[in-house]
């Protein structure tokens, strides 16, 4: 905002020394350029630090999931969860168009598994949780259980379960 401010100044000054300048007063030339130059600086740290917030935020649906934690959501603009949410759409779109009839989950395994089940310990209550079998498991804190890696993956980036290391 800060930076808004500064450029909303300085283009105004430079709106009013142009038109002095086109009066007849050629010395304003070099200050009018100088000012022009501030300006462009200061938009492209402008522009530098937007694209950087947006691959932050890219980057969240990776790590997160399509559902972004309370505490990250709350310090992002309305038009910053505005693209995170067509950028989720998107991403969803392009996973269901790939793999078959199922699709394919690109968030799935971030590292390439080392074995296709994990011993896992839920960290919270998340209640009953369905496996490929169809047998369902109950999902209590403290508890442990050995489940698919596909399967759980999304729970331990939310926090919900946490991968136990032998």
């Amino acid at each position: 905002r800060q930076a808004l401010e500064e450029m909303r100044a300085l283009y105004e000054r430079n709106q009013a020394d142009v038109s002095e300048a086109k009066s007849g007063r050629m010395d304003l030339i070099f200050l009018i350029r100088f000012r022009h130059c501030c300006l462009l600086r200061n938009q492209r740290c402008l522009l530098a630090y937007l694209y950087d917030r947006l691959l932050r935020i890219r980057a969240l649906r990776w790590e997160y999931g399509s559902v972004l934690p309370n505490t990250i959501q709350f310090h992002m603009s309305a038009e910053e969860v505005e693209w995170f949410s067509r950028y989720k759409k998107s991403l969803a779109t392009y996973m269901r168009s790939v793999g078959g009839e199922e699709g394919l989950d690109l968030t799935q395994d971030i590292k390439p598994p080392k074995s296709l089940y994990i011993e896992v310990r839920c960290l919270r209550d998340h209640g009953e949780f369905e496996v490929d079998d169809g047998t369902t498991i109950l999902l209590k804190k403290n508890s442990q259980h050995f489940l698919p890696r596909w399967k759980c993956e999304q729970l331990i980036r939310q926090g919900v379960l946490e991968h136990v290391l032998s």
